[in-house]
């Protein structure tokens, strides 16, 4: 009985996956394919591979030059991100004060406002910042990266701040004792320990930054300056007709995160797992 409720269960399981596989398998056999042969049958495993696609693909869609935005923005992003995140909780947790508390509940009240309802003023107020100081804020990655640390600090301060609170504030005791100053403390004990939880904030904002396209659709409007989902956009509409290479080059956008995941995937695990027990 319980050998039958386990075969049941992986069949069941096995199904599942094929079911959430199936987008992908569709859009990789056709990204190989000529025009004519992905009308004939979407399903059908391509007879002879067609590169020519991802080539084109990679032409018309200035793959490389979105890769490198994509790349640049998220990684200085997250980089600014986890700083100022894990500092900000740490004050905010190792501070008994009324005023570390409001601040913490305004950090937390921010991740209920819907980005919808912010995003028109948002653009107008950065085009009075650029009028005002100088600074490009629109149309630029500076701008993004800006936008991106405001609207992701929030998350990321929440859970550095559950996560400080279960270490023990004895150690930094003891390593003020023993001279260490407020920055050495932070870098030298508290930051270390970090580790599990720090794993958690890079995969989700990584994720999110990268994926997002409502913000740089708004911010950006240089084509040199577009991100991969931007760019994808702006492709997969001029070849709507062309559906294999727009297959080709949602092969490409999804590539990267899929080596993201690949080489994250135990720090995934341990990170989450990890943040969990804390």
């Amino acid at each position: 009985m319980k050998k039958s409720n386990a075969y049941i269960r992986e069949i069941s399981l096995f199904l599942l996956a094929l079911v959430f596989l199936s987008p992908i398998y569709i859009i990789a056999v056709n990204s190989f394919k000529d025009r004519a042969s992905l009308y004939e049958n979407v399903l059908a495993f391509p007879t002879e591979f067609n590169f020519g696609n991802y080539v084109q693909a990679i032409d018309d869609m200035n793959f490389m030059m979105s890769l490198f935005n994509s790349f640049v923005i998220t990684t200085i992003s997250v980089i600014i991100i986890v700083i100022l995140s894990s500092m900000t909780a740490w004050m905010l947790a190792r501070t008994p004060h009324k005023i570390s508390n409001i601040i913490f509940m305004l950090f937390i009240s921010t991740m209920l406002i819907p980005f919808q309802t912010i995003m028109m003023p948002l653009i107008q107020e950065m085009g009075w910042i650029m009028d005002i100081t100088g600074f490009k804020m629109l149309d630029s990655r500076g701008g993004l990266i800006f936008m991106h640390v405001g609207f992701n600090s929030a998350i990321s301060v929440f859970l550095y701040h559950g996560f400080v609170k279960s270490i023990p504030i004895s150690l930094e005791e003891a390593a003020t004792i023993d001279g260490a100053s407020k920055m050495g403390v932070f870098w030298r004990i508290i930051f270390p320990m970090l580790k599990p939880i720090t794993v958690t904030v890079l995969i989700i904002n990584v994720i999110t930054i990268w994926n997002d396209y409502l913000l740089p659709s708004l911010v950006l409007t240089s084509t040199d300056l577009r991100t991969i989902p931007l760019s994808t956009f702006y492709f997969f509409g001029e070849f709507t007709i062309e559906w294999n290479l727009a297959m080709a080059g949602l092969v490409m956008t999804v590539i990267p995160v899929i080596i993201f995941y690949a080489l994250a995937q135990k720090h995934i695990i341990q990170g989450i797992g990890d943040g969990a027990v804390k």
